[in-house]
């Protein structure tokens, strides 16, 4: 197996609901999409994140997701401290519930938190050891 992701798949309430967050509220594109049941989003490096409807995901993949906020996050890592409260602005008029403030971090970098329609946590990072370029490509 090589050491890649391809897609990150979400299990979502209402795919409708995440179709208006991320495709009507912040403007990404649809690359496919069967309405009602899951909605491709390709996102940068190549990367796909599947809004799947959760009760279909359950019963193809087995997932049973615990009560409360879906243990993962996903992080969305941009150029500059004035960025990170730009995209949480961009967010949170798109729709989600800014959940920690940005604020500069122990290890020195700057970062901030959101919550989709579904409660999924992206975090909104500068990271100044970091490189991100034009494209969007983060260099560690």
């Amino acid at each position: 197996m090589q050491p890649r992701v391809d897609f990150i798949s979400l299990g979502v309430r209402s795919v409708e609901a995440s179709r208006r967050f991320y495709v009507t509220g912040l403007g990404w594109p649809v690359h496919r999409e069967v309405p009602g049941e899951v909605l491709f989003l390709q996102i940068n490096h190549g990367l796909i994140l599947s809004l799947w409807d959760a009760g279909q995901m359950r019963a193809e993949a087995g997932t049973d997701s615990p009560a409360g906020i879906p243990p993962i996050t996903l992080s969305h890592n941009v150029h500059s401290a004035d960025a990170v409260d730009r995209v949480l602005g961009e967010a949170a008029d798109a729709g989600a519930t800014i959940v920690a403030p940005p604020k500069t971090q122990p290890w020195g970098g700057y970062t901030g938190y959101f919550a989709d329609p579904d409660g999924f946590r992206w975090e909104v990072a500068f990271n100044p050891t970091w490189t991100v370029d034009a494209a969007g490509r983060v260099t560690v």
